[in-house]
């Protein structure tokens, strides 16, 4: 689903919200501060104010997976939350983790599946590169003895 103007679909209550945000590419301060921070606040924001000019979809990830909790759960879980510092931690306990865990009981990112799947892959790729130049150059020393001899 490709992400939604401004109003042009419009979330409910307990909807899971990704917002499209060019400067989380950045290594900026906004995003260092993300990774090195122990601890978030929680806040209750109008959407809108959030979004501001960004694009955005819902998107509730897990739906197929888990069945989401009562509506009235999560928002009594969430007012509850509101005004305090929680744990947070990029990679264990973002903000994927929250909302998640909001509306499934569960905590989970796939934001972070997804950066330890990249992460795998990239290492896979270059121990392979590292073995076939390992080979390359063992075929290739073992050719330049047989040529020396």
């Amino acid at each position: 689903m490709p992400p939604a103007k401004k109003y042009d679909e419009k979330p409910e209550p307990g909807d899971l919200i990704e917002i499209f945000r060019a400067e989380y590419a950045c290594a900026g301060s906004y995003s260092m501060m993300s990774v090195t921070c122990e601890r978030a606040l929680v806040k209750k924001e109008e959407i809108w104010d959030v979004v501001g000019s960004d694009e955005y979809r819902i998107n509730n990830l897990l739906d197929d997976k888990y069945e989401p909790r009562d509506i009235r759960d999560i928002l009594r879980d969430a007012q509850r939350l509101v005004g305090r510092r929680r744990p947070y931690c990029v990679v264990r306990r973002n903000c994927e983790h929250f909302v998640t865990e909001l509306r499934y009981g569960k905590p989970e990112s796939h934001q972070v599946r997804k950066a330890v799947e990249i992460g795998v892959a990239a290492g896979l790729a270059i121990a392979a590169i590292g073995t076939l130049a390992y080979a390359a150059g063992f075929f290739g020393s073992r050719d330049k003895e047989k040529q020396t001899k």
